[in-house]
């Protein structure tokens, strides 16, 4: 193995501070990417990893080094991919929020795949706070206001949010003309997986953004649960557009206060900002952004 591929092989085992996720990853044994390190550590003549029988950590002088192979891989990258013909390869780790991915990624991805046909896909499915650098993952994609300065951001879209209900529910509690007639209504409650907090209501009331709680006797933290309270006449909730399409063509969920609609939710995708795009983050990144453009035309 050349130092280049050393260098990668040292990169990942301190991002993953395992020697077997670190192969898991690379596809490579266990024992050869230990004989890499040590290999790597005897010429430099300094120890890069502290062991103990449960963790792997980089000492200082293996963040120092740390530092410099990410400038070094992502030069290496991008002036490979500088030549015409360049494809961009290997692993590419994503965290995505499930209900997205679904919607507007999936359905596109064979043709993404059939473009790029040397880039493998690991997708994962999430909407918790992802620690990109140690659990290995390039991107992920969010939806929400991000309070994340560690990250840089790119926005791929701003979803359509609408308030709903069951007709059942709605014949129960009656219809609300306005959002100050809700004192007699219930949500479906949704926790932040951020904060732990329910997260209120907002309506837009000339042209301000009111915050409105309401009691809840059910709360989830998934969006498919959230949809499936509503459906079962639990209570309001809010929720994307595009999510509740079927229910209401079909007349499963009502929408309801729609001159009040909630402000637009952002949509981003975050990696890395110690960490130079690579060619395989990068038109991955730029593809999701049409995926989403061409899902809203």
């Amino acid at each position: 193995m050349d130092r280049f591929d050393a260098m990668r092989v040292f990169t990942r085992v301190a991002e993953r501070c395992s020697f077997t996720l670190a192969a898991e990853d690379l596809g490579l044994p266990r024992s050869t990417v230990t004989d890499v390190v040590k290999q790597l550590e005897a010429r430099l003549g300094a120890q890069l990893l502290q062991r103990t029988t449960r963790h792997v950590s980089p000492t200082l002088d293996g963040q120092a080094y740390y530092r410099r192979c990410l400038t070094l891989i992502a030069d290496v990258e991008e002036a490979e991919g500088a030549f015409a013909g360049a494809r961009p390869k290997g692993l590419l780790r994503v965290d995505v929020h499930g209900t997205l991915a679904r919607h507007f990624l999936l359905p596109r991805l064979p043709v993404f795949l059939a473009e790029y046909p040397e880039l493998e896909l690991y997708m994962t499915e999430g909407d918790r706070l992802v620690d990109l650098i140690h659990e290995g993952v390039d991107c992920v994609l969010r939806v929400g206001e991000l309070q994340d300065s560690e990250m840089v951001a790119r926005r791929v879209a701003m979803l359509d949010e609408i308030t709903v209900a069951a007709p059942a529910y709605l014949e129960r509690h009656g219809v609300p003309s306005a959002p100050d007639e809700l004192e007699r209504h219930r949500m479906v409650g949704f926790r932040s997986s951020a904060t732990g907090a329910l997260m209120p209501f907002e309506f837009q009331v000339d042209g301000v953004a009111r915050r409105v709680g309401l009691p809840a006797t059910v709360a989830v933290n998934g969006a498919e649960s959230l949809v499936a309270a509503a459906r079962a006449g639990l209570g309001l909730i809010q929720a994307p557009a595009y999510h509740l399409e079927a229910d209401l063509a079909r007349g499963a969920l009502i929408e309801v206060l729609a001159a009040w609609r909630p402000t637009s939710t952002p949509v981003s995708l975050l990696y890395p900002r110690s960490r130079q795009l690579s060619p395989r983050v990068r038109v991955f990144i730029d593809w999701v952004a049409g995926a989403f453009g061409a899902a809203r035309r």
